[in-house]
């Protein structure tokens, strides 16, 4: 897939990064999109699943881990998991780890988000650096939450 057909969301100023995260799959979930929510670091896969349970008290985002029963997975708009598997059949690549993903081909939409930490600010900026660099053209959001 050419580079051009990638959109790339760029949000920036984030109070908290897994809140934002949890809305805008919610936000994907209600406009039919199937996400893939990526992070190599699996306590952080884990904090993110239990807070789509808990974030929202009148809504719940269907989510799974991509280790799950594979009849789960084709049916649950959002997968959380540590690696992009290679048949990825996702609309959404929600990026939650410190790198850019490492292939981002499959998908329609990439998503990152940045905190106000300094060093959540430096990696995203290295991101964003990646993308740029990459040829892609990245919508930036500031966010004021």
């Amino acid at each position: 897939m050419e580079t051009s057909k990638v959109q790339i969301f760029f949000y920036s100023g984030s109070d908290d990064k897994l809140i934002t995260a949890c809305r805008l799959c919610t936000k994907a979930v209600q406009q039919q999109m199937r996400v893939l929510v990526y992070a190599l670091d699996e306590s952080l896969i884990e904090r993110f699943n239990e807070l789509l349970w808990t974030f929202s008290s009148i809504s719940f985002v269907p989510h799974c881990n991509l280790r799950d029963e594979p009849s789960l997975i084709d049916v649950t708009p959002v997968i959380l998991s540590n690696r992009i598997p290679a048949d990825a059949h996702f609309d959404v690549l929600l990026n939650l780890d410190r790198q850019h993903p490492p292939a981002i081909g499959g998908f329609k939409r990439v998503i990152e988000i940045a905190d106000n930490a300094p060093d959540d600010k430096a990696e995203a900026r290295v991101r964003y650096r990646f993308y740029k660099e990459a040829g892609y053209a990245i919508q930036h959001f500031q966010l004021n939450e």
